[in-house]
Parts: C-alpha cells; sequence; structure tokens
C-alpha cells in the first residue's frame, strides 16, 4: 500500500539531521505492505485512486484517550474513507469491513489493499480505511512539523492510543449509519495486521473478528523467534539459485576489498552508479541487504521477484566476463530498474513517515532484529540491544521499552493466553515472508485459526486481486472469507435467538 516511503527501514536517521545512528545494532526492517517505497518516494502517492464511491471524512479525534489533564482534550483531525456502495443497511445488520492503517498514508492504503473491495459485494458490506496517527494527513498539534518535532509531541505516537482511535471512529461510523449491531470485522497487515488483532483482545465489544495478515506479534524480546528475519531471506534466496547465493555470500569481502584500494570509495561509486559519493563500504552493503531483504519481503513477480535479481546475478552474458561486484549491481538493477544514479543513502532526507515510524520503534516496537549466525548469506552482526537503547537515548532523550509490548498485549505463552481469552482471529502468513518467523503459524483453538502458505510473500492475501494471482493465493483469501462469513452467520444467529432488531 504498508506504506509511500521506503520499505526497509534501516534506522539510520534521526529527527535531528546532525546525528546518524551506527548500522550495526539498528537495521530494522521496515514493516510495509507495499513493495514500492525503496525508491524514498513521498509521503502521498502522485497517483491518486480514482474512486467515485470512496467518500472521504475527518473525525475530530482526541489527542490522549488516556488522561484528564487539559492538553489531554486536545483534538486533530483523523482521516478516514467510506465505502457504502454494496452495504445492505442496518435493517439488515449487514456488516462493517474496517481496515485499520499502520505506518502510511490513507492514500498509499487505498491503492494497494483489495481484500475490502474484493469482498465488500458478497459480504453486502459497509466498507471503511482509517488513517493511523501521525501518518499521511492525520497529523496532531496542526502540522507534521510540530507533530514530529520532539518527544513531547511524538509521545502520543503509539499503539494504545491508535487502538483507541480506531475504536472512536468506529463507534462514530455505527452512530453515523443508525447501525448499533452490524457486526466490525477488522483487517490489518504487517504493523497494521499486528493492530488488527491486538484491537479483537482489546475491543472485542466492537469487533466481531479480526483478519491480521503478517503480523509478526511474536517478534519482540520476550517472544524472539528461534530464527530470524534474515534467515529466511537467506533461505529463499537460496532455494531459488545456490549460485546466487554464493555470489552474494562472496561479495561482502569484495567489496570491502576494492573500498581498501586507493579511490576505492569512488571506484564502488562508479561501480554501483551512486547519487552520491559513499561514506564507506557499509553504504552499498547497507543498500544491497535492502535489495535482497525487499526482493523477498514483496516476492509477487513477475519483475518484482527474488528470482529476477538472481537471474540478473548468475546471467552469462556472451562475449565477455562478468566480474563478481558486476553481477551484484545487475542484480539491483533487475529489482529497481534502470536509473541515471542509485541512492544508497536513502535516509538523508526522512519523509515525515518515516520520522513517525522512527519513533515507534524507539518507544515500543522494538524488535530484536539482526544478522545472526545462521543467516549466512550476511557477515554476522546480531542485534544489539544495549547499542540500540543508547542511540535512542541520543535521538530522542528517552529510553525505549522492548517488553512494554508483551506486557501490554500479553503474548508471553500465546497458545495459552489466547486460547483463554481470545476469539475470532485470522492469522496469515506466508513462509517466504521475512517477518513469518514472528507469525502465529499454528491453529490455537477452532475460531483462532492459522493460515499460511509455504510460497506467499508479506501481505500477498489482502492486497489487489490480479488474473496471474496463483491457485493456492486464490484459495487463501477463499479459506479466509469463508472463515469470515462463519463468524457473521453466527453472529446473526445470536441476534435472532435473543430477539435483537435494530
Amino acid at each position: 500500500m504498508s506504506l509511500p516511503f521506503p520499505i526497509l527501514l534501516l534506522l539510520i536517521f534521526s529527527t535531528s539531521s546532525s546525528f546518524f545512528i551506527t548500522l550495526a545494532h539498528c537495521k530494522i526492517p521496515r514493516l510495509g505492505i507495499s513493495p514500492k517505497m525503496l525508491k524514498n518516494e513521498p509521503d502521498a502517492p502522485t497517483q491518486k485512486l480514482n474512486d467515485p464511491d470512496l467518500k472521504m471524512f475527518y473525525f475530530n479525534q482526541n489527542l490522549d484517550h488516556f488522561t484528564f489533564t487539559p492538553k489531554s482534550y486536545m483534538t486533530f483531525q483523523q482521516r478516514y474513507a467510506i465505502d457504502s456502495k454494496h452495504w445492505a443497511g442496518a435493517t439488515d445488520n449487514a456488516p462493517i469491513l474496517a481496515f485499520l492503517g499502520e505506518e502510511s498514508s490513507l492514500d498509499s492504503d487505498l491503492s494497494a489493499i483489495g481484500f475490502l473491495r474484493d469482498n465488500g459485494p458478497r459480504l453486502k458490506a459497509l466498507l471503511v480505511y482509517i488513517e493511523h496517527r501521525y501518518y499521511g494527513k492525520t497529523m496532531p498539534f496542526g502540522s507534521a512539523e510540530e507533530a514530529l518535532k520532539n518527544a513531547s509531541t511524538l509521545g502520543y505516537l503509539n499503539a494504545a492510543q491508535a487502538l483507541a482511535d480506531y475504536a472512536a471512529i468506529l463507534l462514530h461510523v455505527k452512530e453515523k449509519y443508525s447501525t448499533k449491531h452490524s457486526p466490525i470485522i477488522v483487517i490489518g497487515g504487517s504493523y497494521g495486521g499486528m493492530l488488527a488483532a491486538w484491537f479483537r483482545l482489546k475491543y472485542p465489544h466492537i469487533a466481531l473478528g479480526a483478519l491480521a495478515s503478517s503480523a509478526p506479534l511474536l517478534y519482540f524480546e520476550d517472544t524472539r523467534p528461534k530464527f530470524g528475519y534474515y534467515y529466511i531471506v537467506t533461505k529463499v534466496i537460496k532455494g531459488t539459485s545456490e549460485r546466487c547465493y554464493n555470489m552474494i555470500r562472496k561479495s561482502w569481502k569484495e567489496i570491502d576489498r576494492v573500498a581498501a584500494k586507493p579511490n576505492g570509495l569512488l571506484i564502488l561509486s562508479k561501480q554501483f552508479k551512486t547519487c552520491a559519493p559513499l561514506n564507506g563500504s557499509f553504504d552499498i552493503k547497507d543498500f544491497l541487504s535492502t535489495i535482497y531483504a525487499e526482493a523477498v519481503q514483496y516476492n509477487r513477480g513477475p519483475s518484482y521477484s527474488v528470482t529476477n535479481v538472481c537471474n540478473a546475478i548468475d546471467n552469462n552474458p556472451p562475449n565477455r566476463k562478468k566480474g563478481l561486484l558486476d553481477r551484484i549491481f545487475a542484480g539491483a538493477v533487475a529489482l529497481l530498474g534502470n536509473q541515471s544514479c542509485y541512492d544508497t543513502n536513502m535516509f538523508a532526507h526522512p519523509t515525515n513517515n518515516n520520522k513517525a515510524w522512527r519513533w515507534q520503534t524507539c518507544s515500543e516496537i522494538v524488535m530484536p532484529v539482526g544478522y545472526d549466525k545462521q543467516d549466512t548469506m550476511f557477515p554476522t552482526t546480531p542485534f544489539n540491544m544495549t547499542s540500540y537503547i543508547e542511540g535512542c537515548k541520543t535521538d530522542y532523550g528517552v529510553t525505549p521499552r522492548p517488553h512494554w509490548i508483551t506486557t501490554y498485549f500479553g503474548i508471553q505463552d500465546v497458545k495459552l493466553i489466547l486460547r483463554k481469552f481470545g476469539s475470532n482471529i485470522i492469522f496469515s502468513n506466508g513462509l517466504s515472508d521475512p517477518y513469518s518467523v514472528g507469525g502465529v503459524l499454528e491453529d490455537i483453538s477452532d475460531n483462532l485459526v492459522a493460515i499460511k502458505s509455504n510460497n506467499g510473500s508479506h501481505c500477498q492475501d489482502i492486497v489487489m486481486k490480479s488474473k496471474g494471482d496463483p491457485e493456492w493465493l486464490v484459495m487463501q483469501r477463499d479459506k479466509e472469507i469463508k472463515i469470515i462469513e462463519s463468524w457473521i452467520s453466527t453472529y446473526q444467529k445470536d441476534l435472532r435467538a435473543l430477539n435483537i432488531s435494530i
């Protein structure tokens, strides 16, 4: 849609222009839905969604839902959209499908998410899309400049506040359409998928159920997976082409070898057609690792795929010998396309979305992603929590809370805890998505269902349908909607049994 700024948030920028965190401890891939942002596009797409059935609204939202200080009563305009074309109406208690925005603009989400539009007619549902606070045009304090200024204003950006925002808007929508008993199904992808699952757990009186697509709910310090993000990146590339995998693995030392030469950085800059002079070999290595990770995370073909990258690296051109770094550069071009130059310092001028997400990962969304020893395609650089915390303290003057998510949402023993108080959640994951290592991959109960596919990529089930979709993806989406239909059917039967009408 997940989201127009770079897919992989290499947390190397600061809210101040003078400070840059070292890469070793902060390379956390971004939790985006859409694969089109590696080029660091602006915060809103240049191409607007042309949908006459979609109406935009603004809701007067409270700044702080949890305190009663005078400042907490400040409000801001939160953007949301509604499509009522196929809704059967309040008299039928027809359902509401609500997309919970993540770290992106609403415009970006609307241009990529297809699950609601594809299934709205089938369910005769009202469609609601809500923009996350501090992203897109939903800015507290009157402007992005003020909202993103420092920790005193950014402190109102967190998951609990976002969930409360969604609750307030969804209740407002039900009142607006006089539909007290229409069941709400919340949908989200990536970080938004986490929000959807959490919303069902925290607001079960508002949401009947949730579809959490590619939600790495267990990728936190207390629930850290055995294998990490880059283990899957390595596995997928090696499974695609062992030759490609071996060349990538060898390239890191070759990059360092060239960089150590007299004028070595200039040689590398020309080799990779960089837009600006390199600060060190790490600029190129970080740029390339981002490309490999994005190719795997959003492996949707035909051009945006691991196969395409590896074919370019493996290719044997006639009548000339192709050097290792020539091959590596060809892989980058295969993903990004031919450009006059390539920006290897994508966060020198971070977008507003970048800045907001940087805060979230420096406060509560602390995912310990590193290059562990199992990730054999990459030089080993494990996640360093101490360095990470120090970097965030330098940026904002506050200390991240790496245990807060598991404390607040209670997922340390996910099977036991969800079985005790959870219901009506679909956890969908593609096992070729690197973030699937932190997903819920096994059924917990009859109505806490894990749907996984061996070949699926990040959030693939909720993006736009296409004629070329593989059969397994078509079947996965059909299974998801049938489960949602069963929730709604049971709910409607309960209304009738209790003799409840509008």
